[in-house]
């Protein structure tokens, strides 16, 4: 999953965890999250993309 030409994430699955890589240039970040994890963080950034589309639609005067 590619979001720029800097920024890369990419999603593996090892024997029981889920790696997450984060690269942006020359940085790199590596998470190893459990299901449980994963599934909290999913739950998370769904709640968060949702909040945001949301904003994006109020109008302030």
């Amino acid at each position: 999953m590619t979001h720029t030409k800097d920024r890369n994430i990419v999603v593996d699955i090892e024997r029981n965890r889920l790696r997450v890589i984060i690269s942006h240039g020359e940085d790199e970040e590596i998470i190893k999250l459990s299901v449980g994890e994963a599934r909290t963080l999913h739950k998370a950034l769904g709640e968060k993309l949702e909040d945001y589309e949301q904003r994006q639609n109020l109008r302030i005067d």
